[in-house]
């Protein structure tokens, strides 16, 4: 069980991830902007997320 509870955790955390790029990509933030913090999503996942909930380019 614990198995199947961690692969739909991980798939959840993908698809939030992925939602967050997709955000980053259609904001109306420069292209240095954008692709710093597509970087940091990626190189970071989770603080990464909490980062760019806050402080992200909204929009």
């Amino acid at each position: 069980m614990g198995i199947e509870v961690g692969g739909l955790l991980g798939l959840i955390w993908l698809i939030i991830l992925v939602w967050a790029i997709v955000k980053v990509a259609k904001s109306s933030a420069g292209g240095l902007a954008k692709l710093l913090w597509i970087l940091g999503l990626l190189i970071f996942p989770l603080v990464g997320l909490i980062v760019w909930l806050l402080f992200g380019p909204k929009g």
